[in-house]
């Protein structure tokens, strides 16, 4: 199994949710997160400068079989990219064991 972490702008949630439902994957977490990423520089907005250097994001956290994890990992990337600094990051890392806490079963198809 393979826990995939997304890092993504938060205009951009939609069309990953969309795209994740898409593949097959129905379940995941997100939380809303502050970070400090690359850009330098300022923005201006209807005349108005403010600053970059904390930025919003959206954080996705996916746990699916090995077999899964190109798909998502795609799905994430071409509903997530503008092309532009900042589109965020994907993780990815092995997970040991799940549980279904209601049953007790283990493995792979307690992500079903």
């Amino acid at each position: 199994m393979k826990k995939i972490e997304a890092i993504i702008r938060k205009s951009k949630y939609k069309l990953v949710k969309d795209a994740l439902h898409e593949v097959g994957v129905n379940f995941f977490s997100y939380w809303d997160v502050t970070g400090i990423g690359n850009e330098k520089e300022g923005h201006v907005y209807r005349g108005v400068s403010y600053s970059t250097n904390d930025i919003q994001r959206r954080y996705l956290s996916i746990v699916v079989n090995d077999s899964f994890a190109d798909a998502t990992i795609k799905a994430i990337l071409s509903a997530a990219s503008t092309e532009n600094v900042g589109d965020g990051k994907i993780f990815v890392s092995d997970i040991e064991e799940c549980y279904r806490i209601r049953t007790g079963e283990k493995g792979g198809d307690t992500l079903n």
